[in-house]
């Protein structure tokens, strides 16, 4: 990896998450749901993980705050407008990879 100073290596990590948060904001056609199954970790896990640092930095940041932060609006109005009904399959898929789940402070992310 290139020789970074601390700053810069922050300022770029954190344009690497707002281009992921934007990306996933544009592609509400993909459900939490597949990318769980698919990657381990969904939109919800960002915005725990977004919850969790702000945390350890004794910033106080409701769950609903952070998950506006990454779904760019209410949970539940995305929700409504995106989420589908996840499949018996999808379901069962979800349930055979919960060990490679993401974690969020040593808990999964689930």
């Amino acid at each position: 990896m290139a020789d970074l100073d601390h700053q810069t290596r922050i300022e770029l990590e954190a344009a690497a998450f707002r281009g992921l948060v934007a990306h996933l904001q544009k592609r509400t056609d993909v459900q939490n749901i597949d990318l769980m199954n698919l990657a381990g970790f969904c939109r919800n896990c960002l915005s725990k993980w977004y919850a969790a640092a702000a945390k350890e930095r004794g910033v106080t940041l409701s769950d609903e705050d952070a998950r506006i932060a990454v779904y760019g609006m209410p949970y539940g109005d995305w929700k409504a407008k995106h989420q589908k009904e996840a499949s018996p399959e999808q379901q069962r898929q979800f349930e055979e990879t919960k060990p490679l789940h993401a974690e969020i402070s040593g808990h999964n992310a689930r």
